[in-house]
């Protein structure tokens, strides 16, 4: 495999990688989706465009791409029409493939994708009173084995591709219709009216809460995020995209460095043996290097703060005292934070059952009151 750029990934078992080159589909075309703009560039000038020629396209194509939703070169105004077809011939624009999706009447929406090697995963909209919020993947499959995730039940069979992980934004704004208008032929034209505001998108937010460990596929989330966040790409702001780790401690600095988004953190547990039993990468980053890692991570204040994911598991790690250590831990680390709670759906076989109402309410009183 051609320059798969391998990282040492800081984990108990290490991902299986895709390449970091540019595979050609089975018809020979290149998708573009996923592509920073110079790399478009580079690829019209190999196809046997002049460097005048090729950073021009490039530029207007990657406005067509990512400002515009056009998934058909056709479309693309003002492109000659001779180099249209010529793009055509050459080029794709893909899209993850919809195996199956759902639409619930408080408008969470569930998509079940499949990669062009047949591999499936999974992306959730979920819609507030002020926000819509996009729930990612990153990976196919996990490495990191939580017992009450059903995700880590799964082996990991590859990382998904920035095409894969920026592919399920586009896809979103595609089936919400949150493209200018005239650049998605083919959405409902009642639905598209309906809800389509230049200056008031349903979605708002993106999670890399997915499928996946982020960090585990950091270069490949990296890149994809760069695309979402880029003023000439999809443009939403680093302030309104959130992504989640089970705790990839030497990769928590790094993420903010390089990367600059905010950070949630699947704590789950404030004791060594609950957490290693239930987040087993606890047994290799432990809760203080965690919450010092998180201390030290780029940007953290009161204004960006961390948030701590805990799913309640009955009798497991609910008590009034996981509470109050939970409320030490934060303080004890100064940590500038928002805690989740998170009531358990146990699916069929799962080890544990979800707290009952009266105990994460008597929970959440002990940590927000403290």
């Amino acid at each position: 495999m051609a320059n798969t750029a391998l990282m040492s990934i800081p984990g108990q078992v290490d991902p299986v990688p895709v390449a970091r080159d540019i595979t050609p589909r089975a018809d020979g075309r290149i998708d573009l989706i996923g592509l920073p703009k110079d790399r478009i560039r580079d690829l019209f000038a190999e196809a046997g465009l002049d460097a005048k020629q090729a950073k021009l396209r490039a530029k207007q194509v990657f406005h067509w791409l990512y400002h515009r939703g056009v998934t058909d070169f056709a479309a693309m105004t003002d492109i000659a029409k001779t180099m249209r077809p010529w793009l055509a011939e050459r080029f794709v624009v893909g899209r993850p493939n919809v195996v199956e999706a759902q639409h619930s009447t408080d408008g969470t929406r569930k998509w079940l994708l499949a990669t062009d090697d047949g591999h499936e995963f999974e992306m959730v909209f979920i819609p507030d009173a002020d926000r819509g919020t996009l729930c990612v993947s990153s990976q196919v499959g996990c490495t990191l084995n939580c017992r009450f995730c059903h995700t880590g039940t799964m082996k990991l069979v590859r990382n998904l591709t920035p095409g894969e992980i920026v592919g399920q934004v586009m896809l979103a704004r595609d089936t919400l219709g949150e493209w200018p208008k005239g650049s998605m032929a083919g959405l409902d034209e009642a639905e598209d009216a309906g809800h389509y505001t230049s200056d008031g998108r349903l979605l708002t937010n993106i999670v890399m809460m997915g499928m996946g460990e982020p960090l585990y596929n950091f270069d490949n989330v990296k890149d994809a995020l760069k695309l979402v966040m880029d003023g000439d790409g999809l443009a939403l702001s680093k302030r309104r995209i959130t992504l989640s780790t089970s705790g990839v401690v030497p990769m928590m600095d790094k993420c903010g460095d390089e990367i600059g988004v905010n950070l949630a953190v699947s704590l789950h547990a404030v004791t060594k043996d609950i957490r290693d039993e239930i987040v087993p990468i606890n047994k290799k980053y432990g809760i203080e290097e965690l919450l010092q890692a998180c201390a030290d991570y780029p940007g953290a204040s009161n204004a960006r703060r961390i948030t701590f994911e805990y799913v309640m598991l009955k009798d497991k790690n609910d008590s009034d005292d996981d509470a109050r250590e939970l409320v030490r831990l934060l303080k004890h680390y100064g940590l500038p934070a928002k805690v989740n709670l998170i009531p358990f759906n146990p699916g069929r076989g799962a080890p544990y059952g979800c707290s009952t109402p009266e105990r994460i309410r008597a929970f959440s009183n002990i940590v927000f009151e403290a």
